[in-house]
């Protein structure tokens, strides 16, 4: 593989620490100083001021993605043309204007940080006081509080048409609807009143994580009256903040814009209002309303004559409705929404400019809908308006019964319209929440309207003609490059860096989004900048940058990151100590291949190749901006690099990285081979991008107290004074769940002792503990390790077993526990569990041994992923086994306690009814055990716990509820399939059903299969189900013994002899189908049911879905798995 030199000959780094400037040596001195705790008996460090004086040196940190380039703001400095987000332009006015502002921001959302900041600095809005800000919780009342303030008889009558505002996200509107219905009924004789709301909220049951949420705010307008405006970009943010404030002085008004992503892009926006600006311009609209007369005209009216008097003054065209598009379309497109406006109205021009008859009329006032208006901006030419209205979810949108809010008022306009003498035809294109918007997306919907194909396929035109119809921005004018790095990375903030030092050229446009998604890989960031002489409007993530940095090879197994680059575009992997010759094995061939078939250029930068990078990581961010600048604006680099220095470190750090870049910068030339390489697997498909879930990168930092060994006399003050010392006695603290004492009433074994598999009955006497608990529920088991084991660690680690240890509990770092070493490593701490790789690397640092050391680093990093994935499958290697394998890493017994993990509860379905035993509990357990390839007897730690009880031994336990429900009414029937263990819920099931039926209550059918190897070994509890058939409960007992027959009978098989049964009680009488057990017989399982469902619908003369059919059973509750 031939190797391209960026610069001149690439050679052996002199960039020794010896030699380094004194503002870098500064600079780390600094950071190992400040890394020394109050308490550390380490080595200070060497005075920084042996090597001179400290230079000036900047230091950026992101303070929260809702500030521009995400630093704080003064308020006087916003006026002119400003780098900005929409959401520090809406904090703007709405502070400037408001009385008082009441704030409902999440956590991360920070949609108030701004406004906080300015109130606590005391800066005085426009009528000459700091506008008091409350921060409020979200719950059921929420904007009481503000209620109470307007309508309080001690309310200053002088602020009565002062504007009260609240900033809010469209999740918190149904705790504010009671609140808000209460105002809407008073606004007579109420405040102007707006509130700001931030499109937003978190689909938990999602892979999309955060979506855009305007459906809560449109039904709350249309339920409480409010008047509805948009945003449809940053740039026009302030003005429609602005208008909102004015709107309510007529009509109490909701003002809503993205607040995924719009909301928090850093971009440059012109002719800003300062805060004079704006109230200048507040005044003289509202003057113009006043003097012009008419009082007694309609809301639609007043809506029309405030947005031409806004107009006016601020010499802007806004319209209640506004065209893009054909000047003769045949099919329109109306949207209502920030992003959706904002691009739908550029694949409208696009499309427009390849020739189709196309065109979007975006809603900018949503409330009042103004039927007039909206026909006369309508092209008179259109046959078919499809309505981009959104809903809450897929299933909404696959419901034909369910239309979007916006559909039925254009449907209602067109249909009672004369304009027409035959209307054209309203389509519903209903899209959920989660849904995530780019140019193609939009331009399908456009499809939808029309027969004749909206874009131009390769068959109709040649390569170049294609790439232009659906060109947004143009490449010529529009640079874009796109970062990944990890959370945890030292150069996580380097793009941000970069966008805020290319913003210094006053001839240009910057704009930067950051997402992150804190599921994948411990938390990955991805910055879009994008740079033009021109104002840019782009919300959707760059699908063709001219640079791509990736900090970290392992994300190019998880994320398609040459998706988004263009064709001939240069790519930069950060990939330390990594030679030519071995590159192919840290990048995926799949990547290789793409690589190849873009033309890409590809750049390998080694921090590990400069000495001084190498002994500091946190000169990595620095050597990324030069290498970036090197690569992805090389005539820029001089300029841009006084230009970084301003933001982040100083000219000094970064052009003595610059000298020496070429040591650790590299273009690789792509082999032609790696066109042609053919993986050895079939390959996945990467996404081509990440799920934004939070706003705020994943914090991995444990933020503990330091545990404390302690002597006893200490521990016996904090029990003897408990109220000076603050303890409080509790059975397990260490444990978040509510726990409860129960005594072993029965410990059986149910298959024979020459069995080869031990599944046992165990049976606890609640006694006096209070504990209750439904059926379906599981029991979780709050078990402690082996005690001779645990002895003999004790021994091998050289421990004083009755030595008190105060840790504090994993979910309150407040709350101290006092135990002794003994007490944590039977009860707290999983010292015979299997460890994850970052317990290896944190060992390494306790290990005084070379090899050792080098080896625990090869473990724990992504080279020894083979050979650690060997330990944990087939070794089962424990973290006491590790400890011992490495002698010369020996934490101290607090150190350990932070690097282990705490033991967890093990859950087990409950086998029994409470109405039916309400003194006791059962649980049915298989013992799980194996031998290692060392010959040691493996066993896991709950099962062998369990099975070791003595009739009479205490155990804590909780409850943990489960999926596993009755259906609501006794007759429905009950469908059961479990495997091995997977009967024990199925035992409660069938008792709390035989209670039923000596109530009196008639019940429906039962059904129940069951399956294992042997009957004669595992036909577990075999009597009581056939004392239940007998007695009516069961109805039918499938039983499928695999192994007692030459041809192996499956539970699957069973229930597909009994296939007419199945239909009677699961779709005739609307039955509840269960699976318990293990994963493997889901697939054939629910082939069954499928075929149930097909049979049923052939008799009856449907025509169904199976499938589909199964998922609506799964809404239903009716189909339900508890597998593992």
């Amino acid at each position: 593989m031939a190797e391209g030199k960026v610069g001149t000959e690439a050679r052996k780094s002199a960039f020794v620490s010896s030699a380094l400037p004194k503002a870098i040596m500064s600079l780390r001195v600094q950071s190992t100083m400040q890394s020394q705790t109050s308490g550390s008996n380490g080595p200070a460090g060497p005075d920084a001021t042996h090597e001179g004086p400290k230079k000036d040196i900047k230091e950026f940190k992101q303070q929260s993605s809702s500030l521009p380039f995400g630093q704080e703001i003064s308020f006087s400095s916003i006026g002119g043309p400003t780098y900005l987000t929409a959401q520090t332009l809406i904090q703007q006015v709405a502070y400037a204007l408001s009385d008082r502002l009441w704030t409902y921001s999440p956590e991360t959302f920070d949609l108030d940080l701004s406004v906080k900041h300015w109130f606590a600095q005391g800066t005085e809005n426009v009528h000459g006081y700091p506008t008091k800000v409350e921060s409020m919780q979200i719950r059921t009342g929420a904007a009481s509080i503000a209620l109470g303030y307007i309508f309080s008889k001690d309310f200053d009558l002088k602020k009565r048409y002062t504007p009260q505002s609240i900033l809010a996200t469209s999740a918190s509107l149904q705790y504010l609807h009671s609140a808000l219905e209460q105002l809407s009924l008073l606004y007579s004789v109420a405040s102007p009143f707006v509130a700001h709301i931030a499109a937003v909220d978190y689909a938990g049951g999602s892979s999309a994580g955060l979506v855009t949420d305007y459906a809560s705010a449109l039904r709350l307008a249309e339920d409480l009256g409010f008047g509805v405006v948009s945003s449809f970009s940053a740039h026009e943010s302030q003005h429609m903040s602005l208008f909102a404030t004015l709107l309510a002085g007529i009509v109490p008004t909701i003002h809503i814009y993205d607040g995924v992503t719009v909301g928090r892009e850093t971009t440059r926006v012109i002719d800003v209002l300062d805060q004079s600006g704006l109230h200048n311009a507040y005044n003289a609209i509202q003057g113009e309303i006043l003097s012009g007369g008419k009082k007694h005209v309609d809301l639609d009216a007043k809506v029309g004559r405030l947005l031409s008097a806004f107009n006016g003054e601020l010499g802007t065209a806004y319209g209640l409705f506004e065209y893009q598009g054909h000047a003769n379309p045949e099919s329109v497109l109306v949207v209502f929404g920030t992003t959706e406006s904002s691009l739908a109205s550029q694949v409208a021009l696009s499309l427009e400019r390849d020739g189709a008859k196309v065109g979007v009329l975006n809603v900018r006032v949503y409330r009042p809908f103004v039927e007039e208006q909206f026909l006369k901006a309508l092209p008179k030419s259109v046959r078919t308006i499809g309505v981009l209205g959104q809903v809450q979810d897929q299933q909404a949108v696959a419901d034909s019964g369910v239309r979007s809010s916006l559909y039925d008022d254009v449907l209602a306009a067109v249909t009672f319209s004369d304009v027409w003498s035959s209307p054209p035809s309203v389509c519903d294109v209903k899209y959920p929440r989660e849904q995530f918007w780019t140019p193609v997306s939009i331009a399908a919907a456009f499809q939808l309207l029309t027969k004749k194909p909206v874009l131009q396929s390769k068959s109709e035109a040649d390569e170049t003609s294609e790439s232009k119809s659906l060109q947004i921005l143009d490449p010529s004018v529009v640079q874009q490059y796109t970062f990944w790095d990890l959370a945890s990375s030292e150069t996580a903030d380097t793009a941000v860096v970069l966008a805020q030092a290319l913003s210094k050229d006053s001839a240009g446009n910057v704009t930067v989004k950051v997402a992150h998604d804190t599921l994948l890989q411990g938390g990955v960031i991805r910055t879009d900048i994008r740079k033009s002489k021109k104002t840019i409007e782009a919300s959707y993530p760059i699908d063709a940058a001219n640079v791509v940095f990736v900090a970290n090879a392992d994300l190019l197994k998880h994320i398609d990151v040459l998706n988004g680059l263009q064709t001939g575009g240069k790519i930069i992997i950060k990939l330390p100590a990594v030679k030519d010759e071995d590159l192919e094995k840290k990048i995926p061939i799949g990547f290789r291949k793409a690589l190849s078939a873009k033309g890409a250029h590809l750049y390998i930068l080694d921090p590990q190749a400069i000495e001084a990078v190498a002994n500091d990581p946190s000169l990595e961010a620095y050597l990324v901006e030069v290498a970036f600048l090197r690569v992805g604006l090389p005539t820029f680099e001089t300029v841009g690099l006084q230009k970084l220095a301003a933001v982040n470190g100083n000219s000094e750090i970064l052009g003595t990285l610059t000298k020496d870049l070429d040591v650790a910068l590299r273009q690789i030339e792509v082999p032609e081979a790696w066109a042609t390489e053919d993986p050895d697997t079939e390959s996945t498909q990467l996404p081509p991008g990440i799920h934004g879930n939070s706003f705020a990168r994943f914090e991995n930092i444990e933020d503990e107290p330091p545990s404390l060994l302690k002597n006893w006399q200490i521990a016996a003050k904090g029990l003897v004074f408990k109220e000076a010392y603050g303890t409080k006695s509790a059975l397990r603290p260490d444990v978040a769940v509510k726990t409860h004492t129960v005594h072993v009433k029965e410990n059986r074994r149910l298959t024979p002792l020459t069995y080869d598999r031990n599944i046992f009955h165990i049976e606890f006497d609640l006694g006096k503990s209070g504990m209750t608990y439904e059926i379906g529920e599981a029991l979780g088991i709050h078990a402690e390790n082996d005690e001779h084991e645990v002895q003999e660690f004790i021994k091998f680690y050289q421990l004083n077993p009755q030595e008190i240890v105060e840790v504090p509990t994993r979910d309150d770092a407040m709350m101290l526990e006092n135990r002794t070493i003994y007490q944590a490593l039977m009860q707290n701490v999983d010292i015979f569990g299997r460890p994850p790789k970052r317990f290896y690397e944190a060992l390494a640092e306790f290990a005084d041994d070379t090899d050792e050391k080098k080896e625990l680093l090869t473990l724990g990093g992504s080279e020894g992923g083979s050979e650690f994935k060997r330990r944990a499958d087939v070794d089962t290697i424990t973290y006491a086994d590790i400890l011992l394998e490495f002698p010369s890493a020996h934490p101290s017994f607090h150190d350990m306690v932070r690097m282990v993990n705490p033991m967890k509860r093990r859950e087990y379905s409950i086998a029994s009814c409470q109405k039916v035993t309400p003194n006791s509990v059962a649980l049915m357990i298989v013992t799980v055990g194996w031998v290692d390839p060392k010959g040691r007897d493996r066993f896991g730690q709950a099962t062998r716990y369990l099975n070791k009880l003595k009739i009479g031994a205490p155990v804590t336990v909780s409850v943990k509820p489960s999926v596993m429900k009755l259906p609501p009414l006794s007759t429905q029937p009950l469908i059961m399939a479990g495997l091995g263990t997977g009967l024990a819920p199925f035992r409660a099931f069938v008792q709390h059903r035989a209670w039923e039926k000596a109530q009196g209550k008639e019940i429906g059918s039962v059904l129940l299969y069951m399956g294992s190897r042997h009957q004669r070994e595992e036909y577990c509890y075999g009597e009581e189900w056939e004392a239940y058939q007998n007695a009516g409960v069961v109805t039918l007992l499938g039983r499928a013994f695999s192994r007692d027959q030459a041809q192996k009978i499956y539970i699957q098989d069973r229930m597909r002899e009994s296939m007419n049964d199945i239909i009677q009680a699961y779709l005739k009488e609307k039955g509840a189908f269960y699976l318990c057990g293990p994963t493997w017989p889901v697939p054939d399982v629910t082939k069954v049911l499928e075929d149930a469902i097909a049979r049923d619908a052939k008799t009856t003369g449907k025509k169904v879905d199976a499938r589909k059919e199964i998922e609506k059973l799964k809404d239903e509750t009716r189909y339900v798995l508890e597998v593992y």
